[in-house]
């Protein structure tokens, strides 16, 4: 068995960015930015209006100071002549401010008689104007690679982008295995059980940026997993679930050596997740999967999202880990890594948490209920409550 950080750096090694793509903006939020975007245009393009308000030369605004209204500047509509002495123009928010002012008065602070207006006592001293540029000039660059948030998009619009280039969704080749499966709908027979891996790991693992084709459930023989394999061909990954231990119906690695497997390690000292492999089949990255539906998900979690996102050309790693103190005790953890289903709790001086007292790897109830997985070093001593144990949040 290798340690789990190991095993996550021969996944990661894998792992190349996919290629690239072209998508409208509308299109592309949540996706990879594969390249950097530089801005087209100034933002504001001009001295805007900041609030409503009267545009003139503030050396004279001062209260009791009269003007003389001589226009109007709205936004999309600016006032094309210049302002001068004694005058002031009706200006509203995102207008371009007037040629010769310098100061939007805001118009709380103003009385106005026919197209006389009053500067009153209590002055607002701001100038309530946005230099041109004030947001970002021509030329500004929005870094890659990135995943692309709402306010990325909102920027990228602004910049005067309709298309942007982003990576492809990696395509994920997903392949459970095992004579006791039957697909959800179905009535499974008195020794089956409901495929429910598949569903897991497809939401997760799209959640993360991938595109999954849900291959055929694989049967327990050589050559029903010799066709799925056919059938994973083109794929940018192929990730196996059950069927990789050391049974006699375990039969992944046996078939997909047929195929060309070249191993790079099998069994890894995590729990739940032990047995575990990764390598390449024909030359497509191969992560199989344990088939304890709680161990998938978990190693979904700790391999196949940092997995995403080196194909998607993002800096890929560990989960972050934080630290939070124990809400309850626990007793000394065995020779793996252990990765405790648990859920965060209020305490006296904030966050707790708790892991749960059931941890077998077929509970997925429990994994449902779980916000965080508690992670404990091998060998890790007795831990009593208020005691601090690194956490990775789901």
């Amino acid at each position: 068995m290798i340690p789990t950080a190991t095993a996550l750096a021969h996944v990661l090694d894998l792992c190349a960015p996919v290629g690239t793509e072209t998508v409208a903006l509308a299109d592309a939020a949540g996706r990879v930015l594969a390249t950097p975007r530089q801005a087209r245009r100034t933002q504001p393009p001009f001295p805007a209006a900041a609030m409503d308000g009267y545009a003139l030369a503030g050396a004279a605004a001062k209260p009791g100071a009269c003007f003389t209204v001589i226009g109007e500047s709205a936004a999309g509509h600016g006032f094309a002549g210049r302002v001068g002495a004694g005058e002031a123009v009706r200006i509203f928010t995102g207008a371009p401010v007037p040629e010769g002012a310098d100061r939007v008065v805001i118009q709380e602070d103003t009385g106005r008689d026919g197209d006389q207006i009053t500067l009153r006592e209590g002055l607002d001293a701001k100038s309530h104007i946005r230099p041109a540029g004030d947001d970002f000039a021509e030329g500004a660059a929005l870094a890659a690679p990135r995943r692309l948030t709402p306010a990325d998009i909102a920027l990228l619009a602004a910049m005067n982008h309709a298309e942007l280039p982003v990576r492809r969704r990696p395509e994920i080749a997903l392949i459970a295995t095992g004579d006791e499966l039957v697909m959800p709908g179905e009535s499974p027979g008195p020794d089956q059980i409901i495929a429910s891996n598949s569903f897991g790991l497809k939401a997760l693992l799209e959640a993360q940026g991938a595109a999954v084709r849900l291959l055929p459930i694989a049967r327990d023989r050589v050559d029903s997993l010799h066709t799925v394999f056919d059938l994973a061909a083109g794929a940018d990954m192929i990730v196996t679930i059950g069927g990789a231990s050391v049974g006699e119906h375990d039969l992944v690695q046996a078939a997909a050596g047929d195929k060309g497997l070249a191993l790079d390690f099998y069994k890894v000292a995590m729990r739940p997740g032990k047995p575990l492999m990764a390598g390449r089949l024909a030359g497509t990255p191969m992560v199989g999967l344990p088939g304890n539906p709680v161990s998938a998900m978990v190693c979904g979690h700790i391999f196949m999202r940092p997995a995403i996102d080196a194909l998607l050309g993002l800096p890929a790693g560990a989960l972050p880990r934080e630290t939070l103190p124990l809400a309850c005790d626990l007793g000394p953890n065995g020779p793996r890594e252990h990765y405790m289903r648990g859920r965060i709790e209020p305490g006296p001086g904030g966050e707790t948490v708790r892991p749960f007292d059931r941890q077998d790897s077929g509970l997925l109830s429990v994994l449902a209920a779980a916000d965080v997985l508690a992670v404990r070093p091998p060998g890790d001593g007795a831990r009593g409550a208020g005691e601090e144990i690194e956490i990775i949040r789901l």
